[in-house]
């Protein structure tokens, strides 16, 4: 994976302190064990398969690609703008905008607080200090992802591509654990989205600049209306193996 680390024109600089800045910190940030609290949600995996739209592979490749262009923009974008340092109260309004389920909305904020838990250990900030005060109850995770990445010293592209990552990842390895699924062909899975992937990423980052300038109305707003309604179902479930 190339990444690169930038700053949108117009933003603030990355705060000047000592801290990892190189490819590495994208790998620390992006691998599944990094604890976030993301193993314990499947990013609408688990209603799709009740549901029987994902049986196997190929119907899971489909449910991916289909969550990558749309809230796996939206999350990226956003993510990226937190990095490259546009307001992040500002951002998460425009999250909260962006999310109209309520039960995502919640999802969002649970997990953007076990974000910032492990960011703030990982790679301490003011800024991460700062959006903990201002939101205790947890802001939105691309927000977080975005100003985690920031405060690691990782640029607008990066984020990007963590969400981007994370937008696929996440329900291709609880199908594996829902279905019983080959790990190969979930991880092929995973491999063949790989240049949707950079295309998503690359474009998200764009919004993230014209952003700095135009502010956040000009991040993409693309929705998934069947997964808003399956996680408010998916809510009301009196037993479930994942969280949303």
């Amino acid at each position: 994976m190339n990444t690169t680390t930038e700053a949108a024109t117009g933003a603030e600089p990355a705060p000047a302190v000592t801290r990892a800045a190189g490819p590495a910190a994208l790998l620390v940030l992006a691998d599944g064990r990094f604890p976030a609290g993301g193993h314990a949600h499947s990013g609408g995996a688990e209603a799709a398969v009740k549901a029987g739209r994902i049986t196997d592979g190929r119907t899971l490749e489909e449910f991916c690609r289909g969550r990558l262009h749309t809230t796996g923009l939206t999350a990226a974008a956003l993510a990226a703008a937190a990095a490259a340092g546009l307001d992040p109260l500002a951002l998460d309004d425009a999250a909260d905008a962006r999310t109209p389920a309520p039960a995502l909305r919640t999802a969002a904020r649970r997990l953007g607080r076990q974000l910032m838990r492990a960011a703030r250990a990982a790679w301490p900030s003011a800024e991460l200090d700062a959006l903990a005060a201002a939101r205790p109850r947890g802001a939105h995770q691309p927000v977080v992802l975005g100003l985690t990445a920031r405060s690691a010293g990782l640029g607008p592209l990066d984020a990007a591509y963590a969400a981007v990552y994370e937008s696929v990842s996440g329900p291709a390895t609880a199908v594996v654990r829902l279905l019983s699924l080959d790990p190969f062909v979930a991880t092929a899975v995973l491999a063949r989205l790989a240049p949707e992937l950079d295309a998503v990423a690359a474009a998200a980052t764009t919004a993230a600049h014209r952003a700095a300038t135009e502010g956040p109305d000009a991040l993409p707003a693309r929705s998934a209306p069947l997964l808003d309604i399956t996680a408010e179902l998916h809510a009301a479930w009196p037993v479930r193996l994942f969280a949303s």
